[in-house]
């Protein structure tokens, strides 16, 4: 008879798809660890089913456009609302079909796994697109003008072009490409999530580089929101060369 670390270990090694024969070939075991291992996969692969439901459910418009456009690129940003730092915006171009379990709005991810979709997407996508604009163009042109132009620069940065965009709710201004418009975008399209995801991390890691710089204001945690502790270093210690000033005139002389 087998011993139970040997049936856990051809679990762990078997494909999801093949669970079902195992929990066929040992539900006659009545030993009760075995009893707990197939119940414990038996959760695993309904979790598995239901996120591939989710997964499924956020290709809708992939695959509503997908018979008349054949490059189709979601588009996203981050750091809209920031006291300090650039917005960013990502252009992320997914292949057909491709479903990447956890892909999801990047608020709604935790930030490790945000890390972790991020190296999957960056080895998967067929092209991503990063553009930025700084907190100095911020306070020129206002924040949503930024925005757009951040986007505009990420869709320049990719690689191949595209001839569909799906934008979180917006539509951006000079660009030739047919665009569709989606609210709540990020948590219902997979190309779109993707786009979130790749901005939201890369403003991150570089706000924490930015934090090395200035370490009075907490950039690797609050990430230049407005907390608490934001705005107190503000009123104590004044702007570093990386705040938008049209967002902390609030908040200093």
């Amino acid at each position: 008879m087998q011993k139970i670390q040997e049936i856990k270990d051809l679990f762990a090694k078997t494909k999801k798809e093949q669970w079902h024969a195992l929990f066929s070939q040992y539900e006659a075991d009545k030993r009760a660890g075995v009893q707990k291992l197939i119940e414990q996969y038996k959760k695993k692969l309904l979790a598995h089913e239901k996120e591939q439901e989710r997964l499924e459910r956020m290709l809708e418009f992939e695959k509503k456009y997908g018979t008349d456009y054949t490059c189709i690129c979601g588009i996203d940003e981050a750091g809209r609302g920031p006291f300090a730092g650039p917005v960013v915006a990502g252009a992320v171009v997914l292949p057909a079909g491709l479903k990447i379990e956890g892909l999801n709005d990047s608020k709604q991810v935790s930030a490790k796994k945000r890390e972790a979709l991020f190296e999957e997407i960056k080895e998967k996508a067929v092209s991503i697109g990063i553009g930025m604009s700084s907190p100095a163009r911020i306070d020129e042109i206002n924040i949503l003008q930024a925005t757009y132009e951040a986007m505009q620069h990420a869709v320049q940065d990719l690689d191949v072009v595209p001839d569909l965009l799906l934008n979180d709710a917006v539509t951006i201004p000079q660009i030739p490409i047919k665009q569709i418009g989606i609210i709540q975008g990020d948590g219902r399209s997979l190309s779109i999530a993707a786009a979130s995801i790749m901005a939201k991390v890369t403003r991150d890691r570089l706000m924490e580089e930015y934090a090395q710089l200035y370490p009075e204001y907490g950039f690797e945690k609050n990430k230049g929101y407005g907390s608490f502790e934001h705005r107190e270093a503000l009123k104590k210690y004044g702007p570093c060369p990386i705040h938008r000033h049209t967002f902390i005139h609030n908040y200093v002389k």
